[in-house]
């Protein structure tokens, strides 16, 4: 009787979790039905920080037959699943609750809300000001006699992969308030750190941005200024920086 409840129970959450995993794929699916009739014109917006960079007269190409119509609806479509973001951690937070104490549930509402609005947030940064200043400066170093005309598959997957390089790294306050959630670290050895965290930051805008030092820059100084941010949440979740050291010393009492 036990071992059957026991698979009953497993069978249930699986149950549990494919209804999910159909909500969010259905939420995908109707937003991007409701924005495929505006595919051409949400690629144009897109294209805009490079049009407005490029050289008079220039404009951008399509070298592939079917690029005009895969492009806009592949940005189409990565724009649903963005925009049901909200929806899809709704849906994580909704499958996982049940299973977390009631201290823990009140931590991971405020970091769902704190990871979407920052991805959002790094989108943003890198739409409206990372994008204007390295079209520019790529604009502005083409040697003379060459003509820009960039193929939009091309911008797309530039822009797309700076997309998720600039929202993934300003998920790092959430990042950190795991890890001290979780005791893997804590806010007064992240602070320890920070020489190393310098050199990584420089590190992860090189390998995640194109090789040059102004995207780089652009990534690397916002990942500290968020590192120092996600220090300061921590220790306000956690508690003192001293957590560490009370543990140590009520072990060594005990002992």
């Amino acid at each position: 009787m036990t071992s059957t409840a026991k698979a009953y129970t497993l069978f249930d959450h699986l149950l549990e979790l494919r209804t999910r995993l159909l909500r969010i794929v259905l939420s995908v699916i109707i937003i991007f039905c409701s924005l495929i009739y505006f595919a051409q014109d949400i690629y144009q917006y897109l294209a805009q920080p490079l049009l407005a960079t490029m050289p008079s007269g220039s404009q951008m190409i399509a070298t592939d037959v079917a690029s005009p119509f895969f492009a806009p609806f592949k940005l189409t479509l990565v724009l649903s699943f963005f925009l049901a973001m909200p929806f899809i951690l709704y849906q994580i937070w909704g499958f996982v609750a049940p299973g977390l104490y009631r201290k823990e549930k009140r931590l991971i509402a405020p970091l769902m809300f704190g990871s979407t609005a920052l991805f959002y947030g790094g989108i943003a940064f890198a739409y409206f000001l990372v994008f204007p200043i390295v079209f520019a400066f790529f604009s502005s170093v083409a040697p003379e006699g060459v003509t820009i005309a960039t193929d939009i598959n091309s911008y797309l997957d530039f822009v797309l992969k700076l997309f998720f390089a600039f929202g993934a790294a300003f998920e790092i306050p959430v990042v950190i308030v795991l890890l001290c959630w979780t005791g893997v670290s804590t806010p007064k050895s992240l602070r320890n750190k920070r020489p190393y965290v310098v050199v990584g930051a420089f590190v992860m805008g090189m390998l995640l941005t194109p090789p040059d030092i102004i995207s780089q820059t652009m990534l690397a100084v916002p990942m500290l200024l968020l590192f120092e941010v996600g220090i300061i949440v921590a220790s306000f979740y956690v508690g003192d920086d001293n957590s560490e050291d009370e543990s140590v010393t009520s072990s060594d009492g005990s002992e």
